[in-house]
């Protein structure tokens, strides 16, 4: 007998791996700032739609964090902590009625992109300063709309050949 906490621990711990491994293993680096652009913000997008606004944050949370504490960028951690559970908190929040509807899934993923890139750019410039911080915003904003493009696509394959996956919303308590 499966109790859906378990799941609802065992899916977040899961899609946290998928963020790490989409943010850790899939980079470009970024000679202007020392940083990186990742895959691992369609991940967070899939987490927040599979999960919901809570498990989804947690997952997209862990999954960022480690992947830069993994990485050597320790200053990194707690800014990427933050900017996640955010932005996969503003994602959840607007699809939290229709979560399965592609028009609130789509302006989700850009709202909580739009936050990425501007809190990302406002902490570059205390780590990096100001010139640096602003070289990196193409690179952010390309990173950002890939991952929304890629996550568009993946989802929509996702409800159409494995429509059992996005059944899986029930949240720790």
């Amino acid at each position: 007998m499966r109790s859906d906490r378990t799941m609802a621990v065992a899916y977040t711990a899961l899609m946290a791996a998928l963020v790490f491994v989409a943010t850790y293993l899939i980079k470009i680096p970024n000679p202007a700032t020392g940083g990186y652009s990742h895959m691992g913000d369609c991940m967070i997008f899939l987490a927040v739609v599979m999960l919901g606004r809570r498990n989804g944050s947690i997952a997209a949370a862990i999954g960022g964090a480690l992947s830069d504490l993994l990485a050597g960028a320790a200053a990194w951690v707690v800014p990427t902590l933050v900017i996640n559970v955010v932005m996969a908190f503003i994602m959840g929040t607007i699809i939290e009625k229709n979560p399965m509807a592609a028009r609130k899934q789509f302006a989700g993923a850009v709202a909580g992109g739009i936050f990425q890139i501007a809190v990302y750019t406002l902490v570059k410039i205390v780590l990096t300063g100001a010139g640096p911080a602003v070289l990196s915003i193409p690179n952010v904003t390309i990173q950002t709309t890939v991952g929304i493009i890629l996550f568009e696509v993946l989802v929509n394959v996702l409800m159409r050949h494995a429509p059992a996956l996005f059944r899986i919303r029930g949240e720790v308590k």
